[in-house]
């Protein structure tokens, strides 16, 4: 029986010698290996896999033509839905959507859904003869602002509908989070990043850096004078949160969101770039999301004794599962119920230590997570020469400042409906500009689900 066959383990580097470089953790399947995890695969009739996937990749019948060794043939399968495959087989949440659904996973390992799309998606890039699609154009035009995972879908989909598109990227390099958020032992730029993007490009898709969205150009110019039918608003959320603690004017006090941008996109880590960036010998770093995850390992490999600060228990921890245990395995030191409550620095104005208090976990709030409450007289010194704030993101407010009639909420997210539309004609918009701080399928999803409603918005203005 299928089902009988154990999950195939994925090889990795070792923790020793990986917290000490850049190269990506895991090594991912080879041929053999993923076409036996294939196999475990019941091939479900109402696959609840498929409807966990924000994007509903057709997982069964991927992974059945990849059991038979059609890797080609799996590809197609997955290219109708996904453009970014080697992407999401790394960094998604697949414990939560997919692999939380599959029906092996009830009583035993559910199937390694994610690893098998990675390797689906590098079999790809690696067998791609980089050919141009040839497209027939239906003379229309969208801007997409912001070359994201949701810009880059919403893209691609109106791409092979037909639509000249250009995306406008406010950096110099493409990819959004992708490039400057995720680190590279996570996420290898060179190899999967700008390999995904060129597939994107391949369909016609327009991409010019350095162009920011209002002040560069603006949603209306684009509309009112560049001739674009409708804008897709793929921004992100790139402004940080601090916690509003004494201290946090110090030197030696990042926001995850630059510590990680000055290390990735400005290639930080690597010794043949003039940009390097302090870690100290203690960092200590607040939060306990995925991006905090990120950052905690991303200055250890940088030479500092890490250490991960977070008010809840390891029960509420938000970060992936995985990224926490390889974490733990580099090394990492969590202190859990503990939070922050003010910054200490020296005589020259740079961090020394970071002050807490022990918590306690209370009544759960309104996320269902219960609430910590502080223990009195548990305040405690932490030493260190860096602390860097992964306390989330929110949109950064120029482009809704820049563009007349676009509806912001409190958090300043741009407010949209299910799919996509704003309050202000022919602009649509998804991804993290829209919901705040989530995932890469997320934003997937909300740009693909956004290029579906352009074109009937479109059509329905012939």
């Amino acid at each position: 029986m299928a089902n009988k066959i154990p999950r195939v383990p994925v090889r990795e580097q070792d923790p020793a010698i990986r917290a000490t470089n850049f190269e990506e953790v895991c090594y991912g399947y080879n041929r053999e290996e993923a076409m036996l995890e294939a196999s475990r695969c019941l091939n479900c009739k109402n696959p609840r896999c498929v409807a966990a996937c924000p994007v509903n990749i057709r997982i069964p019948d991927f992974i059945s033509r990849l059991a038979e060794g059609d890797e080609a043939a799996a590809a197609a399968v997955i290219a109708e839905d996904s453009s970014l495959p080697s992407v999401c087989g790394r960094v998604c949440p697949q414990e939560t959507q997919c692999e939380g659904s599959c029906i092996l996973g009830i009583k035993g390992e559910p199937v390694a859904i994610g690893k098998l799309e990675r390797y689906v998606g590098d079999w790809k890039i690696a067998n791609s003869d980089n050919t141009p699609v040839e497209i027939e154009r239906n003379g229309h035009k969208v801007a997409v602002i912001g070359s994201g995972p949701s810009g880059l879908a919403c893209a691609s989909d109106l791409a092979k509908m037909g639509y000249e598109v250009k995306i406008f990227e406010a950096l110099h390099e493409v990819g959004g989070v992708l490039t400057y958020g995720i680190p590279e032992f996570r996420l290898p730029k060179k190899a999967i990043v700008a390999k995904e993007v060129e597939a994107v490009k391949r369909l016609g898709v327009e991409i010019e850096t350095d162009v920011i969205a209002g002040r560069t150009v603006t949603i209306d110019s684009l509309l009112d004078e560049e001739g674009y039918d409708a804008v897709f608003v793929g921004s992100g959320a790139g402004l940080p949160r601090f916690m509003g603690i004494e201290g946090e004017n110090l030197n030696g006090v990042f926001s995850a969101n630059e510590f990680l941008t000055r290390a990735n996109l400005m290639r930080a880590y690597r010794e043949d770039y003039d940009t390097p960036i302090f870690v100290g010998r203690k960092a200590v770093v607040v939060g306990g999301g995925n991006v905090a995850m990120d950052a905690v390992r991303t200055a250890k490999r940088l030479g500092a004794e890490a250490t991960i600060v977070y008010r809840r228990s390891e029960a509420e921890l938000p970060a992936r599962v995985e990224e926490v245990h390889h974490a733990k395995e580099e090394g990492i030191e969590f202190r859990m119920l503990t939070n922050p409550t003010q910054i200490l620095g020296n005589e020259q104005g740079r961090v020394r230590a970071i002050s807490c208090v022990e918590m306690t976990l209370g009544e759960p709030d309104e996320s269902g997570r219960r609430s910590p409450v502080v223990k009195e007289g548990s305040d405690f010194e932490i030493e260190c020469d860096v602390v860097i704030m992964a306390l989330g993101t929110s949109p950064n407010p120029l482009i809704a400042a820049t563009t007349e009639g676009l509806e912001t909420n409190r958090r300043g997210c741009i407010v949209a409906n299910e799919c996509g539309a704003t309050s202000r004609e022919g602009v649509f918009a998804g991804g993290d500009a829209v919901t705040g701080a989530a995932t890469v399928i997320l934003a997937m999803g909300a740009g693909r689900k956004a290029a579906a409603a352009i074109d009937e918005y479109i059509k329905s203005k012939r």
